[in-house]
């Protein structure tokens, strides 16, 4: 064999590696990302859950708030029923805006505020509201990651060739919607 083959040779086993290697982290930032969505998933469930307990409680001091409780059991069940990033991402900011009404509605009630269930709700919800902010904020660094690889070269050959797409960003509508509900209430 020639020095120009064996050069040769060496070339297309170092294509051959590049394009491996690009292909497997590709592959492995879309597997982070979707392990990120997962656990805002989950983040996401819990507070879902919580939410008709959280209803209850209220109605039982403030029946007659009837459209502020229907309001978040219906923002409750479009999260529920959302099945992407983008949509479940709506669908959370329309709750978190019911969930806001709905404690405006609870601070004109002393007796429902001093409810240690309650209490207990608020400081639950509070503390998902921060898991939910801690993988959104996991979830779209990977997906920073993901889509920065796709669009950097050579790997965007890659991206396109094997049909990897861009992932969307778990973001919030607007800048009120940045902060997690107020459910502390002071005396």
């Amino acid at each position: 064999m020639t020095l120009g083959g064996v050069i040769f040779l060496l070339v297309v086993a170092g294509l051959i590696v590049a394009i491996a290697a690009g292909y497997n982290k590709l592959v492995g930032l879309r597997q982070r990302s979707e392990e990120a969505w997962s656990d805002i998933d989950v983040q996401l469930k819990r507070r879902t859950d919580l939410i008709p307990n959280l209803v209850e409680t209220v109605k039982g001091y403030a029946a007659h708030e009837k459209t502020t409780l229907d309001a978040v059991v219906r923002a409750r069940g479009a999260a529920v029923a959302a099945q992407t990033p983008e949509a479940r991402a709506q669908a959370e900011n329309v709750l978190t805006a019911a969930l806001r009404q709905l404690f405006a509605v609870a601070e004109a009630y002393p007796d429902l505020k001093a409810n240690e269930n309650f209490a207990g709700l608020q400081a639950s919800l509070g503390e998902i509201e921060e898991a939910i902010q801690n993988s959104r904020r996991y979830y779209n660094a990977v997906v920073r990651d993901f889509n920065t690889t796709i669009d950097s070269v050579p790997t965007n050959i890659l991206a396109s060739f094997f049909r990897f797409g861009k992932r969307t960003y778990f973001e919030l509508d607007n800048e009120q919607d940045r902060q997690a509900p107020r459910v502390a209430f002071g005396s």
